[in-house]
């Protein structure tokens, strides 16, 4: 018999460990502490409909690869956005597949993620050294919600003379991805934006636009010279976005050499897998003066307490969604982990690697164009890239080449469009000159004479690119391994020790649940790729749409947002769709409450709705008077209500089915954050307690990693009323009969993540399920019991207990001890740990959440640093120069002279476990204001 996955995967597997445990809680059993925990009235009567057993890890390892091979690899030309690259095995080897990179949290404690700041600095710098631009962030989701952001930046720029005007018209080239413009349609019409859909070298500016996007290279691969519609647009006060692939910039004049204001796109063909669509990171790189309205992360370079160089996150761009109902985005989730790949991609490969890789993909389209060009075919432009539009009879062509296991794209039936990549062979260039004779009934005829230069003389690039020294150093394979190992030493992740992030559930993302991502048939699958050649992604999809659907008590799934963010997003799309369906498209007001995540506002904002907060009663909960008043209030323009279950203090509100009665009474729909869902999960759930949709953050309850800030994925479940406006697609059927436009570019978002959550599904069964959430409750209201003497839990429920987080209430020890909240979570650093959640939901607090993953004597040994910490802070009273305030100490201060009232001793090891497996911070306390004065986002050593 296999060992079970559950007691793999739950921390606290000893039944000694779990009596002592129920003991200091006090309470018998765990079933008595659920009781406490969760009202009876929406605790659900039934197991979940899944099997209640769960697959061994070797049957499912068995299982999982049975589908990765029911997937068809062809040998993709596609393109359309997604291409096949040579990833390094190196950068797989000791990144991707490495937990100490994908299980690290979004850098916000910056002394201990210095690694992969510096990490993600390097994309940074690559993609604003490609770009020809000043400044850039170190990752959005991916294109098309690249383009979007874009949009909605140039539409805040408006002067205010262009707000007065009501300019409020995007021109957008109609020769763009396809999945692109339906990002922009989904995004510009709840701010009333109207996209202009036309040719680029015909239309004439009318002083009504703000904006413009293009394509650059075009769609179909034409290569265009921009700069006179640049100038033409900046004449009439309108900016220019253009989508940019950057692997082309190796040869073509970049973006901001000829007048883009911000340049957008993927970087997924420099050194990510396609992986059925994603995840890939988006990039977006812009001018100075333009920095602080750009979305997402900036990683910015500054100094530490002692004058070295540090990095950190920069103008507070950390999170966009902290202006709440003033955001101009509601990022959240980056792709972290694939920018650091591509960083590293850069890194390994240097200026005349990217180069190389451009010149293959250019000169196998060059080839391939003079082939098709003797063969008297009519190609649709003479300057091109790596893509190649020919007039041919598209059926008789797919027929050849699938017959040679070969995929093109389709745009009509007398149009074939092929992409080459830095991977294609002289082979594969004859083989695809084959085809295109045979289906002439002709032998392929050898070009004569030079090739003839595709890329026009006035758009070659002549400016140096990937000039700093990291870009010019790591040549061969030892260098880079352990170049990328130095890094990784500088940061904390989950391999080090726990991380209670309250809010962000860093739970055990199991081996057994990653492995499959290096498969082939999930790495090297296109997004378009004709439906029978991916037939076991298709089935994964389907049940995993059926399995989540069953775990949140509704009736269909989306799996196309692409973060927790874009999960809200759409969810509030959907519901606005349903109401415009019943002609009350002006259903537009969203009651928030004031502890409410920030992304929900924001996620409110870029929907088009109206805010409206409820207030919070003096324990956490909602003000439920508060609510009915304010539902009936605007009961005729009520679309909904945003809702975080347990609510973001960790409390069961006993009143919920009250509160969401009341929204349903006044004509809105109750949306429910999937943030809290690991306290739900077999016990209870959205459908049940009566909302009408949810998102679900994989990246949290279903065990995908955080990757140190992205990516993550967000579903959204619905109830039967809102299947039909599931989120479609251009290209690839998805969604529901009247779904609302794309969400993402990828049909089904990031696809190749799915696996992870699939597998985490099926091996845990129903009752697996469940008991992970029992012990994510046992183990929050544990760590509460075992510090009340030390610290006071700020919320509660009405029986006294938290759900699967808490909130540790320091309010004092600033007034106490002259030492805040942040002070001690970088003294946790001095201990090898993460600090909880900082200051949210409540100022001044921590908000704690072990997950049941962690075993009890983790636990232990995090209590037992909050314990001696808080007994630093009492001796540390009245002195300014002491070890908390101080902290985190590095190796070479302590190597240095030694100036402070404590000894060395007891800045590096408090407690004598540490001693064991000493992580000493990189850097110390983090001048934040330096870095803001002195804004440098590049790699310049």
């Amino acid at each position: 018999m296999f060992d079970k996955f559950t007691t793999r995967h739950i921390g606290v597997s000893r039944e000694s460990d779990l009596k002592a445990m129920l003991e200091t809680i006090g309470v018998g059993s765990v079933e008595e502490l659920i009781a406490q925990v969760i009202p009876q009235s929406i605790r659900l009567k039934k197991p979940i409909a899944l099997p209640a057993e769960g697959m061994s890890e070797y049957e499912y390892a068995a299982h999982i690869r049975s589908l990765a091979e029911r997937n068809r690899c062809l040998r993709s030309f596609i393109g359309m956005g997604y291409y096949p690259n040579a990833v390094p095995a190196a950068v797989v080897r000791n990144v991707f597949e490495n937990p100490a990179w994908y299980t690290s949290y979004t850098p916000y404690q910056a002394e201990i993620s210095q690694g992969r700041l510096e990490a993600l600095l390097n994309f940074q710098t690559a993609v604003i050294s490609l770009t020809g631009m000043q400044i850039g962030n170190c990752s959005l989701l991916d294109e098309g919600t690249a383009a979007a952001e874009a949009m909605l930046m140039m539409f805040a720029l408006r002067s205010r003379e262009a707000v007065r005007e009501g300019r409020c018209q995007l021109f957008v080239d109609r020769n763009l991805f396809p999945q692109t413009l339906d990002v922009l349609l989904t995004r510009s019409e709840p701010f009333g934006i109207e996209l202009i859909v036309d040719d680029y070298d015909q239309y004439e500016f009318t002083g009504k636009e703000f904006g413009a996007v293009v394509q650059y290279p075009a769609a179909d691969g034409h290569v265009r010279d921009y700069a006179a519609f640049a100038a033409a647009a900046h004449a009439k006060g309108a900016l220019v976005t253009v989508v940019a692939d950057l692997l082309s910039l190796a040869l073509l004049k970049a973006p901001g050499e000829w007048g883009a204001d911000i340049a957008v796109g993927s970087s997924q063909r420099l050194g990510t897998p396609m992986g059925f669509g994603g995840p890939s990171a988006g990039y977006m790189t812009t001018r100075e003066a333009y920095k602080r309205n750009m979305p997402g992360r900036i990683i910015g370079v500054s100094v530490d307490r002692l004058g070295r160089k540090a990095l950190r996150m920069s103008l507070q761009m950390r999170e966009q969604h902290i202006k709440r109902e003033k955001a101009t985005s509601n990022i959240c989730t980056a792709s972290a982990l694939m920018a650091s790949m591509t960083g590293f991609y850069c890194v390994y490969n240097g200026p005349e690697g990217l180069r190389r890789a451009a010149e293959t993909a250019h000169g196998a389209a060059a080839a391939v164009a003079r082939g098709l060009e003797a063969l008297d075919y009519k190609l649709a432009h003479r300057s091109f890239f790596d893509t190649l539009e020919v007039e041919a009879e598209a059926a008789v062509i797919q027929s050849l080449a699938l017959e040679s296991g070969i995929n093109f794209h389709y745009p009509s039936e007398g149009r074939v469009r092929m992409s080459f990549d830095e991977v294609t062979t002289p082979a594969e260039v004859d083989e695809v000159i084959r085809i295109f004779a045979e289906a002439k009934g002709r032998k392929p005829k050898a070009a004569k004479g030079p090739a003839e230069e595709a890329i026009p003389a006035e758009l070659r690039r002549t400016s140096a690119y990937l000039t700093e020294p990291v870009f010019n150093t790591y040549r061969c394979e030892s260098d880079l391994m352990r170049y990328i190992k130095r890094l990784e030493l500088r940061d904390i992740s989950l391999a080090n020790s726990m991380i209670s992030l309250g809010s962000c559930t860093m739970k055990l993302n199991a081996a057994s649940e990653m492995l499959p991502l290096s498969l082939a048939g999930f790495q090297n699958m296109h997004p378009f790729a004709p439906a029978d050649q991916a037939e076991g992604y298709l089935q994964l999809i389907a049940e995993l749409e059926k399995d989540l659907a069953a775990i949140t008590g509704f009736a269909a799934c989306s799996l196309q947002p692409n973060s927790g963010a874009a999960g809200e997003y759409t969810g509030l799309m959907v519901i606005r769709a349903y109401h415009q369906s019943r002609g009350q498209g002006y259903r537009n007001i969203v009651l928030i409450p004031a502890s409410a995540h920030g992304t929900n506002p924001a996620s409110a904002a870029m929907a088009g709705m109206k805010i409206v907060t409820v207030a919070c009663d003096d324990k956490g909960n909602i003000d439920v008077g508060d609510l009915k008043a304010k539902a009936q209030e605007h009961s005729s323009e009520l679309a909904g209500m945003m809702i975080t279950y347990p609510s973001t203090h960790g409390v069961f509100e006993s009143r919920i089915r009250e509160i969401v009665d009341a929204v349903h009474d006044a004509g809105g729909q109750v949306y429910m954050d999937g943030a809290n869902m690991n306290a739900q999960v077999g016990l209870t759930n959205p459908g049940y307690i009566g909302a009408d949709v949810c998102h679900l953050n994989l990246h949290k309850t279903f065990a995908m990693p955080h990757g140190g800030g992205g990516p993550g994925v967000g579903p959204i479940c619905v109830a039967e009323h809102l299947r039909a406006f599931l989120p479609s697609h251009p290209i690839v059927p998805t969604g529901g009969e009247e779904g609302i436009t794309a969400v993402a570019s990828a049909p089904w978002g990031s696809a190749m993540l799915l696996p992870i959550t699939y597998g985490y599904i099926k091996m845990l069964g129903a009752d697996g399920l469940r008991r992970c959430t029992e012990m994510a409750i046992v183990n929050a209201n544990y760590m509460s019991a075992a510090l009340r003497g030390e610290y006071r839990t700020y919320y509660s429920g009405e029986t006294g207990r938290v759900g699967h987080e808490m909130i540790l209430d320091l309010t004092n020890f600033k007034h106490d001890y002259n030492i805040d909240c942040g002070d001690i979570a970088r003294r946790l650093m001095d201990y090898g740990f993460h600090a909880p959640t900082l200051s949210f939901p409540v100022h001044e607090t921590l908000m704690v959440e072990p997950t049941e993953s962690e075993p009890k004597a983790e636990m232990d040994r995090f209590i037992a640093a909050l314990v001696q910490i808080k007994r630093e802070c009492e001796a540390a009273a009245g002195q300014t120069d002491n070890v908390v305030a101080n902290a985190p100490h590095t190796a070479p201060e302590l190597c240095g002279e030694w100036t402070h009232p404590y000894s060395r001793e007891e800045a590096a090891f408090p407690l004598e476990w540490i001693r064991e497996a000493k992580f000493f911070p990189y850097v110390s306390k983090i001048d934040n204001g330096y870095g803001d004065r002195n804004l440098c986002c590049r790699n310049t050593d």
